[in-house]
Parts: C-alpha cells; structure tokens; sequence
C-alpha cells in the first residue's frame, strides 16, 4: 500500500483523427494522441520503455515497444509533468491501445505504469 502512494503515475489520454494523413480506400486511418504523464507519487521517477498494443476494429492487432517517448526518458520529480504527442495508423475507422511504461525510481524501485484502453475512432462513427 505505501509502494502505491510513493511510486504513483497518473495517465491521461486525448485523441484525434487526422484526415490529411489518412487514406480510406487504402484503409489507412491515421490518428494523433497526446500523453500527459503525472508523478503523483512521492519519488522522482523516469520513463525508461514503452509497450503499447494497437488494435483495429477488424481484430488486426500490433504490439510496439521501444526505449522511452518521441526519443526521451523524462525524468519526472514528484509534481511534475510531461506531455508528449505521437501517432499511429490502423486499417479501420475505429480501433484502441492500451499499455505500460516502464518506469525507474530514483530510489533504484522498477515499477510499471498501466495504460487503460483509450478509443480511436473516425468522428462521427462511434457515439
């Protein structure tokens, strides 16, 4: 229980469906999402790795995983935050991700930081 209050990570998740880059009769559907990543805990502690799973709505699913954010391993003080924003395309007008990253106290402590299920969806699509 004290582990959960010192080691504490808050994740938000905001999506959008980007038009320009997507390319429907290809079923090329390209979205952006922006991470806020929040050290609620009482210890300093870096993002290390990231693993993500990205599902189409036609059950194609991938897994990604790799060092850090947009080539950053931010180092987050209790307090702190970091946002960053990337992308991703899938070959449907609506699909999800969820995750982990994987994350370093200062203290030596290795914990994972779960990422719920977030929705990307074509506007107008899902209600």
């Amino acid at each position: 229980m004290e582990n959960e209050r010192k080691y504490s990570i808050k994740v938000e998740v905001r999506t959008i469906y980007l038009p320009d880059q997507s390319d429907p009769e290809a079923e090329r559907y390209v979205f952006a999402y922006t991470i806020t990543i929040n050290n609620t805990g009482s210890v300093a502690s870096q993002l290390v790795s990231r693993h993500w799973i990205i599902t189409s709505g036609d059950g194609v699913t991938r897994e990604v995983r790799g060092l850090g954010v947009v080539g950053e391993q931010p180092l987050l003080k209790p307090g702190e935050t970091f946002e960053y924003t990337s992308g991703t395309a899938i070959s449907s007008i609506a699909g999800s991700m969820k995750g982990s990253y994987q994350m370093v106290a200062e203290d030596g402590f290795h914990f994972s930081v779960e990422i719920p299920e977030f929705i990307l969806s074509v506007p107008r699509v899902l209600h």
